[in-house]
């Protein structure tokens, strides 16, 4: 359910995060890890190429559209690898880490570096914040009460109310809706940049397309696209949904220090290496969000520093198994569009 903040919390919790980031620092875990991205980019463009060398193989048969799914889980792990380049978590420039976004982003997934750094950094500033938070505002989806009775006109409100079994659903458009969303901020981009990110864009489309009609028959291709990008974004949502929604959502003028405006409005998926591999590693949400430069592959060892330090300074954790993340993610986006009624 939705927990609003009423007053600004004290904010002499601020030296709190002072000896959790020195502890971190002295076990090396802000340290790059250099080897690890060497072979995570590598492994990602030869089963990227691998897997689009099997669609041409098998281009005969309707079976080739199967590789539609594991096509998809090689382009989230893509993404994951995006993410991590916006993050500075790869090279140690960052004009290093934006020609990897560049590529992994633009070239490979049709997805805009620059649109996607300038939205996921504001959502870390001010995660779940509402009016803050990008990912938390107006949209199709209504993350508060407020949003929900603001939904006009029968559709608008039926599906509202009906929001939290259409979430799934709905996630099998979040592929293309990630790529129109690059597309209609090119816009706001200075001239040099959207130039830049223009014609990246239009590579992985002439690319994309090229590639897919080229090794397929017309139909094939349309079906190997819909399981493609449908899967995908399905994926993509798995993996980000259970983070935040349901947690605390401040509004207004409320402040919170950085280890509580963190810890407060994230939550944990626990899971062994299968729930690390599919949901990216960023099922320990709380640490990234502590710690945002901190490698990906570092999080889990994070985690337990982290556990320890919320427990010493008495603020709550949050760390669920993947069901139950799912569960109480659905059940406020249900209390939320009850208020369409």
């Amino acid at each position: 359910m939705t927990v609003t903040l009423d007053a600004p919390r004290s904010r002499t919790g601020g030296s709190d995060f002072g000896p959790l980031a020195r502890q971190v620092r002295a076990a090396g875990l802000l340290e790059r890890r250099r080897g690890y991205y060497a072979w995570a980019v590598g492994a990602n463009l030869a089963a990227t190429a691998g897997i689009w060398a099997a669609i041409g193989w098998f281009g005969a048969s309707w079976w080739v559209v199967l590789l539609g799914v594991p096509l998809a889980l090689v382009t989230a792990r893509t993404a994951f690898l995006g993410h991590d380049a916006g993050h500075r978590q790869i090279a140690a420039s960052h004009r290093a880490n934006r020609w990897l976004g560049l590529l992994l982003g633009n070239v490979m997934l049709g997805m805009g570096y620059g649109w996607w750094n300038d939205k996921h950094n504001r959502h870390h500033a001010n995660p779940n914040h509402v009016g803050k938070d990008p990912d938390v505002g107006e949209g199709v989806l209504a993350w508060t009460r407020e949003q929900a009775e603001r939904h006009e006109g029968r559709f608008a409100r039926w599906f509202t109310r009906n929001q939290a079994r259409l979430f799934f659903p709905l996630l099998l458009l979040e592929g293309l809706n990630l790529k129109l969303g690059t597309a209609l901020d090119l816009r706001r981009l200075p001239a040099r940049e959207k130039a830049l990110e223009g014609v990246l864009l239009a590579v992985h489309v002439v690319g994309y397309l090229g590639l897919v009609f080229t090794l397929l028959s017309p139909g094939k291709a349309l079906v190997l696209i819909a399981i493609h990008q449908g899967l995908f974004g399905v994926h993509l949502g798995c993996a980000f949904a259970p983070n935040h929604k349901g947690m605390e959502m401040p509004e207004g003028d409320v402040r919170l220090d950085h280890l509580r405006r963190q810890v407060l409005t994230s939550r944990n998926v626990r899971g062994g290496v299968v729930t690390d591999w599919m949901l990216g590693g960023l099922n320990y949400q709380i640490e990234h969000h502590l710690f945002p430069s901190v490698p990906r592959p570092n999080l889990r060892r994070l985690r337990p520093l982290v556990r320890e330090h919320c427990a010493a300074v008495g603020l709550p954790y949050a760390e669920e198994g993947a069901v139950e993340s799912y569960r109480q993610a659905l059940r406020h986006m249900g209390e939320v569009g009850a208020a369409a009624r």
